[in-house]
């Protein structure tokens, strides 16, 4: 047996995008670009902060620090029941 062929696309965009995929690729990027200040500068925070995020969380699951963690928790909870 053999398969039809796929239908060719046809190059117009979906009226109404139903898959968060198809919503993202018909999202006018360049334009809110370009026109909202607000788009502009969250893209620029997000990419100012995310060293500092990074650096905090490996500070966070540094050697010592879940040494300590684990002594605390330890300690709560031993000698209970």
């Amino acid at each position: 047996m053999s398969e039809a062929p796929a239908p060719a696309a046809t190059g117009r965009p979906m009226r109404y995008p139903y898959t968060l995929t198809a919503k993202l690729a018909q999202f006018p990027f360049k334009y809110h670009y370009n026109n909202v200040w607000l788009f502009k500068y969250w893209l620029f925070g997000i990419a100012v902060s995310l060293p500092l995020f990074v650096k905090i969380g490996r500070a966070s699951f540094a050697p010592a620090n879940v040494k300590t963690w684990e002594e605390i928790r330890r300690r709560d909870f031993s000698g209970h029941h």
